[in-house]
């Protein structure tokens, strides 16, 4: 085939992003990604335990794509958080066990681990665990230990993937929800969205919790999506103790278990639990009483101590897609030739997300017949927003002599300059939870209280908008609404009259 292929990648969470970025490498794809919230990563993957997780947890026979990828991401990772300036703990993971069952399990996740090419396994006594991890149970009786494995930033590495893929020529649809596939004689023609209509040669299904849905208006898929949500604790950073490695159960039919962790940013997070929701319920993220208390429950049989009740700062949900057959869906049509299936991305999917990528271009270069050349000019590095709270003494000075911006302090708890939060909202940001996640301001013990508005305010200004119009995470979720955007209504009406 003859010219650039157009390429259109549906849902920018870690799937997708990281598609985006493999196919950027080469001059014969033309890409767009495609979301159809306001901001990247707002998905599944933002409501996410950021493990990059070792590879030995799932069962090469009955998910051999599940187990292969994890193994294969995990490598992957390794070399992309360095490229591209991702917060990343290579911490380690120990699965503990508390009795001879217990043990029987952990022996059985060392022999998958072997056989799905995990490195530097082990299982390990009492003494070595609590060298290990002093905070662990102790009436553990051994562990696993995976020191492969790592704690990353989930929205960090969707938004790093993702500036690097537009630096890199990919286009990004913001707020662009995909109605229609159009199919001329078998092919892929182009996408109906809320806002145009798309040609392109190709689309990639990567979205998410309803990935189901775009294969059935290819006329494909044969499988469902259901929804899984697990609910979280998170803890003020000042909150003790804290764990210094990723700690799991051994794991059961349903789950990996409540995990006990301390994120890049050092909050120590507890959960998820795993709760099956009908699929009518794929916005769920609710949070419940026996949820939480199940979360709580489960985490202090993990750690010798949790902290104090009064320390958690924030608790959430995040819904995961569990795809009807279990393992991960990559595939092609040869009835709809140009549609390709990267769904089904439950757990590992964020650690699978690089080797995904790689295996839907293989996908590409075998449908297309291609040979892709590479591009000369294509840049592998990001580099994340300069942070103050990150910075010494004498780099703050400097910071703030170049740019008065980093002597404002926005978010106190956060310590989160202006000059970061501009340099967000030139990076695509325009949103509150857009800065939030880029920046960390409302994220620290008051959640917002004192700093929202103080966000609000720099966005209105580097957008030009009214106040008023400045929203959460987009249309709906205005600040300003009733009574209030009416007075700033009148308030503008007044001003200009004087004006005149």
């Amino acid at each position: 085939m003859g010219g650039l292929i157009r390429v259109a990648i549906i849902g920018a969470g870690v799937v997708g992003a990281s598609i985006s970025r493999v196919l950027s490498m080469f001059e014969d794809f033309e890409v767009h990604l495609i979301e159809k919230e306001a901001d990247v990563g707002w998905g599944v993957s933002k409501a996410n335990t950021g493990i990059i997780h070792a590879g030995y947890d799932d069962e090469p026979d009955l998910f051999p794509l599940r187990a292969k990828l994890c193994a294969e991401g995990n490598l992957i990772w390794h070399e992309w958080v360095k490229d591209l300036d991702i917060p990343i703990r290579w911490c380690g993971s120990l699965v503990l066990a508390f009795n001879s069952e217990g043990e029987k399990i952990l022996e059985e996740l060392l022999d998958r681990g072997i056989r799905n090419g995990v490195p530097s396994l082990e299982i390990i006594d009492r003494e070595k665990l609590k060298m290990l991890e002093p905070s662990s149970s102790k009436n553990a009786t051994a562990a696993l230990w995976a020191p492969t494995a790592g704690q990353i930033s989930p929205w960090d590495a969707v938004a790093a993937l993702v500036e690097n893929s537009i630096a890199n020529g990919v286009k990004l649809h913001l707020s662009t929800e995909v109605r229609g596939i159009k199919i001329v004689e078998g092919r892929i023609s182009g996408l109906e969205t809320n806002k145009s209509f798309l040609e392109v040669d190709c689309v990639i299904n990567a979205a998410g919790l309803y990935a189901d849905k775009i294969s059935e208006m290819a006329g494909v898929g044969g499988y469902y999506i259901k929804p899984k949500k697990g609910e979280y604790l998170i803890f003020d950073k000042d909150a003790e103790p804290k764990v210094s490695r990723i700690i799991f159960p051994t794991p059961t039919p349903i789950s990996k278990g409540v995990v006990v962790t301390t994120t890049t940013d050092g909050n120590l997070m507890i959960g998820p639990n795993a709760q099956d929701l009908p699929q009518n319920l794929r916005e769920d993220k609710s949070n419940t009483y026996d949820g939480l208390k199940f979360i709580w429950e489960s985490a202090s049989n993990l750690v010798n101590k949790l902290p104090p009740r009064n320390k958690v700062i924030r608790f959430f949900a995040g819904l995961r897609p569990e795809p009807s057959g279990g393992d991960f869906i990559i595939r092609d049509y040869d009835e709809v030739f140009g549609f390709i299936e990267a769904s089904g991305m439950r757990s590992p999917g964020l650690t699978s997300a690089p080797a995904v990528a790689q295996m839907i271009l293989d996908a590409l270069k075998a449908k297309f017949d291609l040979n892709p050349k590479l591009k000369a000019g294509w840049n592998r590095y990001r580099r994340r927003i300069k942070r103050f709270s990150e910075m010494t003494f004498e780099e703050r000075i400097k910071a703030v002599n170049e740019n008065p911006g980093y002597g404002r302090i926005i978010c106190v708890d956060e310590l989160v300059a202006e000059a970061e939060i501009v340099e967000a909202i030139r990076r695509g940001a325009t949103t509150i939870d857009g800065i939030k996640f880029r920046t960390r301001a409302c994220m620290g013990t008051c959640q917002g209280s004192s700093c929202t508005y103080k966000v609000a305010v720099i966005l209105a200004r580097e957008l030009n908008v009214p106040l008023w119009s400045v929203s959460l995470k987009g249309p709906g979720t205005e600040i300003g609404i009733g009574d209030v955007k009416a007075l700033f209504k009148e308030k503008n009406k007044l001003e200009g009259e004087n004006q005149g």
